[in-house]
């Protein structure tokens, strides 16, 4: 019996190391309430939680991933947070964020040191070179001749629960899209705010236990938005189940993702 216990545990080890670095490379339409004609089509890559800086083969998914993106080309590029779990990762994601040009990113807990994790450190003077980084702050880029506005949450201000990014919103931007680390966001945000908003954090519970149509996730038990597309009030909401892993560097039921969003009218 022990021995049966004793290769179980390290089966799973095995397949929870394996997972973390089996990344999925995916495409999928994405409804937005009134988008324009002209941005039917979009194609929006999202990716969140690098978690760069320590030992993980999530860091080979988020080199995948970046290969991926820069081999399709999309019309924009968001990177919502937690890119680095120790300032040791920052070269790498400076090299990687390199490879994706006009990509927009924001901040998560971890890039400012606040996590439950222990292995995580703040990285001062956090410098991701040419990419822009948006902290509560606003970009707009010309998408197909429309104007598309992007808005940024610093995760410091979220969690001392002071974001106001509907503040910044544009409402004659033609799309409006909200770059947030936590996907709680949405519920602080007025009715139509942004048509989407892109968010991270939850890494769709990363340790799951599967169990008839559903899954029991232990790393987040009860995340409202773990991972996918949901119509909220605020705007279509879009969660990454991320590439890296936090606390443990094993995925259990939660591959790690890079999302390439295609966008239809809802």
């Amino acid at each position: 019996m022990v021995l049966a216990v004793g290769a179980g545990a390290v089966g799973a080890a095995a397949w929870g190391w394996f997972e973390a670095g089996w990344v999925r490379l995916r495409t999928v339409e994405c409804p937005v309430p009134g988008l324009p004609t002209e941005l039917v089509g979009v194609r929006i890559a999202h990716l969140s939680d690098f978690h760069l800086g320590v030992p993980s083969r999530g860091a080979r998914a988020v080199e995948l991933a970046v290969d991926w993106v820069a081999a399709r080309q999309p019309d924009l590029v968001c990177v919502t947070g937690d890119l680095l779990t120790r300032p040791a990762g920052l070269e790498s994601a400076r090299a990687l964020l390199a490879r994706l040009p006009g990509a927009v990113v924001v901040l998560g807990n971890h890039d400012v040191g606040v996590a439950k994790d222990p292995l995580a450190a703040r990285s001062d003077h956090l410098d991701l070179g040419a990419t822009a980084v948006l902290n509560d702050e606003a970009l707009e880029v010309d998408v197909r001749g429309r104007r598309v506005q992007l808005v940024g949450v610093d995760p410091r201000s979220e969690l001392r629960r002071r974001a106001q990014p509907a503040e910044l919103a544009d409402p004659d931007a033609d799309l409006r899209i909200l770059l947030c680390h936590f996907p709680r966001i949405v519920a602080t945000l007025p009715p139509g705010a942004f048509h989407l908003i892109l968010a991270g954090h939850v890494h769709d519970g990363q340790i799951n236990i599967p169990y008839g149509r559903g899954k029991l996730r232990l790393g987040e038990p009860r995340a409202r938005y773990p991972s996918g597309i949901y119509r909220t009030p605020a705007g279509t909401l879009h969660v990454s189940p991320g590439l890296g892993t936090t606390l443990v560097p094993f995925r259990f039921f939660a591959r790690p993702e890079a999302t390439e969003l295609l966008l239809q009218p809802a």
